[in-house]
């Protein structure tokens, strides 16, 4: 079973913004447009555009076939796209990539949008809307929606204990499957041939990056709608906003990220590159453009997708009967909390305070062959979506492209 998995911003783009972009010889010049300018009557520092096509040029070093990045920052618009480092062939601005997990924001905004109307309530537990989801001789403690969106579950992170694939081209091959939310919650939960993995931890007492509780969001949005989650999505947010670009993944079968595309390689066990650009995934499996992604957080910020109490969920970060936030417990991905150590995801997005004490809120993604991220400040002043394409293994951490993408935001 092929896994789906999302990185989230690392320490390292934060700390990007104090970094000096090197200066290793590019594989193939970025380009980039000018946009708007700034707006009228702003004093504060402009985009350095210079900087800005040097950070999304590819470097050997990086593990990338090509970068697209759209930055905004007091009025001012900037745009650019590397090219595909394997094809030699020039990308388009407008290219479509996969978005991993920055669907989970769009599975929390269909459930606060269903809070505000009154048809489930945050605090109410999994196990009354969906019983018997949770094996009773394992899960004793009650596990709340809330709990779901803010990673605060303890549930087990999803195909917890499964074998590991055994090469790269099964890697490659089983990306083609389609899964849905029931048979990842049947195959984490009730697996055939080892032991059924229970709690990670009491629900609420910590915080650990958990995509297997967004499986069971994605349940609880088709049970409670009555409809695919491919049909919500695109009923309340993608047609609301005029995402035109954005689609759902087509349930039950694999497709290919619409043209132009910005494609995404992984390496077979022969060294062979292969465009992995067709998948099959999970119900909530998206692809978008960074125009799109930039339309989605600018309508998720200013109101159009969430009523005010909603919308205050976006920003409050989980905390302990002490008033203080969760402690974090899923490794270093929520070194820039708060407090080292302490949450730094709310329902929907991850916190990330930035070297001149702006903090952006936002979410990465990754598919096999993708990685990619949205962010911004809560004013919407600044803002920042990339994608890049991977031209071999993934790894860990924030792309190199992401890091150098912040240091050029400061670099005025």
């Amino acid at each position: 079973m092929r896994r789906s998995s999302s990185l989230p911003f690392h320490l390292s783009l934060a700390l990007a913004a104090t970094m000096t972009i090197g200066a290793a010889a590019p594989a193939l010049a970025a380009t980039g447009d000018g946009g708007p300018g700034p707006a009228p009557g702003h004093a504060s520092p402009g985009l350095d555009r210079g900087a800005l096509r040097e950070a999304i040029t590819v470097r050997p070093e990086d593990g990338t076939a090509g970068v697209l990045a759209q930055v905004h920052r007091n009025g001012e618009t900037w745009r650019g796209a590397s090219g595909d480092v394997v094809t030699g062939q020039r990308l388009s601005r407008d290219a479509r990539f996969r978005i991993g997990s920055i669907s989970k924001p769009m599975e929390a905004v269909i459930l606060l949008q269903l809070s505000a109307e009154g048809r489930v309530a945050l605090d109410r537990s999994v196990q009354d809307y969906l019983p018997g989801l949770l094996p009773e001789n394992l899960f004793k403690e009650p596990v709340t929606v809330r709990q779901l969106l803010d990673h605060t579950s303890g549930l087990p992170q999803e195909f917890e204990g499964a074998p590991a694939s055994t090469s790269p081209d099964e890697d490659i091959e089983r990306r083609l499957d389609y899964v849905t939310f029931d048979e990842v919650i049947r195959q984490t939960l009730r697996p055939e041939g080892r032991p059924a993995p229970g709690p990670r931890f009491s629900p609420g007492t910590r915080q650990e990056y958990n995509s297997f509780g967004y499986r069971v969001a994605g349940k609880l949005i088709e049970e409670i709608t009555g409809h695919s989650f491919q049909h919500e999505v695109t009923a309340r947010i993608l047609e609301p906003l005029r995402m035109r670009e954005t689609r759902a993944t087509v349930p039950g079968r694999s497709t290919p990220v619409p043209r132009p595309y910005l494609p995404g390689y992984e390496a077979a066990s022969d060294g062979r590159l292969v465009d992995v650009n067709v998948q099959g995934g999970l119900p909530a499996s998206m692809t978008s453009t960074t125009a799109d992604l930039d339309r989605f957080i600018r309508g998720l910020f200013d109101g159009r997708l969430l009523r005010p109490a909603q919308t205050a969920e976006l920003f409050a970060l989980p905390k302990g009967p002490d008033g203080k936030p969760l402690p974090y417990v899923g490794g270093s991905n929520c070194n820039t909390g708060p407090a080292k150590g302490t949450a730094c995801f709310s329902v929907a997005l991850m916190y990330t305070p930035l070297p001149d004490g702006s903090v952006l809120w936002g979410k990465t993604g990754s598919d096999m062959g993708y990685r990619s991220g949205v962010f911004a400040t809560r004013d919407l002043n600044l803002r920042a979506v990339y994608a890049t394409g991977t031209s071999g293994p993934s790894g860990n951490g924030a792309p190199a492209v992401a890091q150098r993408l912040v240091g050029a935001l400061f670099a005025r």
